[in-house]
């Protein structure tokens, strides 16, 4: 006799003991990616998460898969140990996978087929080391229920132009052209206008000093020769 297993009892794993990447290079990029993005929709309604796992039928623990970056809209902010969409509602808008020659099959295909049937609105392969995309990047987008290849490096879904920026994917806004930093560039940003503001501030300060020697000066002529005619 065998007993029905309600469906609260099942258990949905977190964790399968994978490492996260390949290598540094994919590591760096999913995370740099993954910053970026956060910081990008900071303040609304989304969420980014990265190398884990999405359940995308109730019931079978085992159809899962982890994409490196996914982004979904319309859901609570923050983190989550997983990520269910029947208990979401959402399917996520984009999905960024960081490919390699030996996950080159995989990425291309079967999680190209699977993200296609979930309706992932936009699917974007990055190849860092240049390995099997001579462009190293390459995007696809929903077209009815088909993907097809976007051309122009443009996210619809995100507002944002990718670029290939060595071994990382660079990212500005398509309204006003701004590039989002990653926090080694805000760092150096935010160095470089802290240095303007104190050479402004110092040169304001040089000339008071020279106004005031200045205004001594005429001050200590008048008191010799009266004042100026």
């Amino acid at each position: 006799m065998t007993t029905a297993i309600s469906t609260s009892e099942i258990i949905y794993p977190s964790s399968d003991g994978e490492p996260i990447a390949e290598t540094y290079d994919h590591v760096y990029a999913i995370f740099a990616t993954l910053q970026i993005l956060k910081q990008y929709l900071q303040g609304r309604r989304a969420t980014v998460l990265a190398n884990q796992f999405l359940y995308y039928v109730q019931g079978f623990p085992k159809l899962r898969v982890a994409p490196d970056v996914m982004v979904i809209y319309d859901v609570e902010p923050g983190g989550r140990d997983n990520y269910k969409i029947w208990e979401e509602k959402q399917v996520p808008k984009v999905i960024f996978e960081f490919t390699s020659k030996g996950t080159q099959e995989e990425d291309k295909t079967t999680k190209n087929n699977l993200y296609e049937g979930l309706e992932v609105e936009e699917y974007w392969l990055f190849d860092p080391k240049g390995e099997w995309i001579t462009q190293q990047l390459q995007g696809y987008r929903l077209r009815g229920d088909i993907y097809e290849p976007i051309t122009d490096s443009c996210s619809q879904a995100l507002q944002l132009r990718l670029a290939v920026e060595g071994k990382l994917i660079g990212f500005y806004r398509l309204d006003n052209g701004e590039k989002l930093l990653v926090n080694d560039e805000l760092i150096a940003a935010l160095k470089q206008e802290t240095n303007k503001r104190i050479e402004a501030e110092t040169q304001a300060e040089q000339e008071r000093q020279r106004a005031a020697e200045l205004e001594a000066l005429l001050s200590r002529y008048r008191e010799q020769f009266g004042d100026l005619p």
